[in-house]
């Protein structure tokens, strides 16, 4: 095997080592982990919600989240992976009309896979607190709500920021 391509191969490995594969406990009923490395993942969309939570949330996907977006396809395609961070909203010290990242509260992931989550449509959910997996009873509601909310977007709430 000649050098340049034995180097890209072993590349595109590791980036898929470090962007797909699992890392930690897996949430219940859909057994989804954390992703490796997605902190490094593209910005797909930011967003504040407001009321009891009053969270500011960034949401990161991976390539095949990215070049869907992009693209505008719905539904997204098996592989679709989508990690939302979610922090308490506070004003800032320095700028009062602004507001910023506070403590943390949860990371939660969506992984696109229409075979092993048909009945959930095509979506595994996974919701973690420091790390680690919130209980089943939080992890039964994550469905029922973006298919009340977002099923016209492939039950995805976010859209791409231009």
């Amino acid at each position: 095997m000649k050098a340049p391509l034995l180097f890209s191969l072993l590349c595109l490995g590791a980036a898929n080592a470090t962007s797909a594969a699992p890392r930690g406990p897996a949430a219940p009923i859909y057994g989804v982990t954390l992703p490796r490395a997605y902190r490094a993942w593209r910005m797909i969309g930011l967003a504040q919600e407001t009321g009891t939570l009053d969270e500011l949330r960034a949401v990161l996907g991976n390539r095949k989240a990215v070049a869907a977006y992009r693209s505008g396809r719905l539904p997204f395609p098996d592989g679709t992976v989508l990690v939302k961070l979610a922090w308490k909203r506070e004003t800032s010290q320095e700028f009062s009309p602004a507001f910023v990242p506070g403590a943390a509260t949860t990371v939660q992931v969506m992984v696109k896979d229409t075979r092993r989550y048909a009945s959930t449509g095509g979506w595994g959910f996974g919701r973690f607190i420091h790390g680690r997996p919130a209980d089943e009873a939080q992890h039964k509601t994550c469905f029922a709500c973006h298919q009340a909310r977002a099923q016209g977007h492939d039950f995805v709430f976010t859209r791409l920021a231009a």
